[in-house]
């Protein structure tokens, strides 16, 4: 009977540390879902796992399509942070249910409030900027000053731009209307399809390659792609880029159009203490530094400085306002975009 007891409580002492070691194994994890290329994520990763001990199962996909497995997974979903690009991404996903809402001293402390959303749910990581590229040899710089003046008759069949599907250009909308109003905005898309040099076509990229082709004098575009084209190894466009200045719409009221790449917790995180820890750490200095130097994007916080390729492009006047108002008026900027004939 001692005998049997004994291995009675061997067994469940077996147990019991198998049970202990399989949650210490499973904790110093996270999983996370980003819709950031690899490249431009997984040295970060790579460093927060070499800092802490904590390894990263990293799966990468299309946002949509990633926001998609979050709905069908549910519960039984691994993820634990979602990374995805676009503040109107991120509203989708909280609306979507399939975030938690995070309070952190740390990131309340160094994200500004305009990029991360006023309920928690998901924080703001990187900034990139949506301005007006134009060619060097047939646009002076004089000629130029507004989002609005895009659709002056002078700029007829001279403006590329990407298509009404693109997140990009709704977020683009999605601030106008919260400046100027639904009716003004559609007036002012109306009229910019009038000043479209074709049908859109292609993404940011393409737009600056048309407009240095000759196709358009006009081409907008996210700052971080402009970037990767001026530092890039193809030659094609590096040359296209050479011939493109950029300037800086709306300096003189509510400032340039910016956007953000955000992270979020999952709502059914298994490791949430790892979510938030990896969070923070994508926040720090020197992550927000090699944002700058690496994704031609500008940090998120105020204390760290642009590359200085960023820098060469000169200072600007960003739009204040709260970049979850981009998520708010999503559904709007699409039906608007439609009814202009925005394709």
């Amino acid at each position: 009977m001692i005998y049997s007891s004994f291995r009675s409580i061997l067994a469940v002492a077996c147990i019991l540390t198998s049970v202990s070691v399989s949650a210490n194994t499973t904790s110093a994890e996270v999983n996370v879902y980003s819709a950031r290329k690899e490249a431009l994520i997984k040295p970060l990763l790579n460093r927060f796992t070499k800092e802490t001990g904590i390894k990263v199962n990293l799966v990468t996909g299309k946002a949509d399509a990633l926001l998609k497995r979050l709905q069908t997974e549910g519960r039984n979903s691994p993820a634990d942070v979602l990374i995805t690009t676009d503040a109107g991404r991120l509203h989708r996903a909280k609306q979507a249910n399939v975030l938690q809402p995070v309070q952190s001293a740390t990131l309340q402390q160094i994200i500004p409030a305009s990029y991360r959303d006023p309920d928690g749910y998901w924080y703001g990581l990187s900034v990139r900027a949506r301005p007006v590229f134009y060619t060097k040899d047939r646009v002076n710089a004089t000629d130029l000053s507004t989002y609005e003046q895009l659709a002056d008759k002078q700029f007829k069949g001279q403006i590329c731009i990407r298509s009404s599907n693109n997140i990009y250009n709704q977020s683009l909308v999605a601030s106008m209307i919260k400046a100027n109003g639904i009716e003004k905005t559609e007036l002012w898309a109306k009229q910019l399809v009038e000043n479209m040099a074709h049908p859109p076509r292609g993404g940011d990229r393409d737009q600056i390659r048309a407009a240095a082709s000759g196709e358009c004098t006009i081409a907008i575009a996210n700052t971080y792609y402009f970037g990767a084209m001026v530092s890039g190894k193809k030659q094609k466009d590096r040359t296209a880029a050479s011939k493109m200045a950029l300037f800086w719409p709306n300096q003189n009221d509510r400032g340039t159009h910016v956007n953000i790449s955000g992270a979020a917790i999952t709502k059914h995180a298994s490791h949430q203490a790892n979510a938030l820890l990896l969070i923070e750490f994508l926040a720090n200095k020197p992550s927000q530094k090699w944002y700058a130097e690496t994704n031609y994007e500008y940090p998120v916080r105020n204390d760290v400085e642009a590359s200085a390729l960023l820098k060469s492009w000169g200072e600007f006047k960003s739009d204040a306002l709260n970049l979850s108002i981009l998520g708010q008026y999503n559904a709007e900027a699409v039906k608007l975009m439609d009814r202009a004939g925005w394709k």
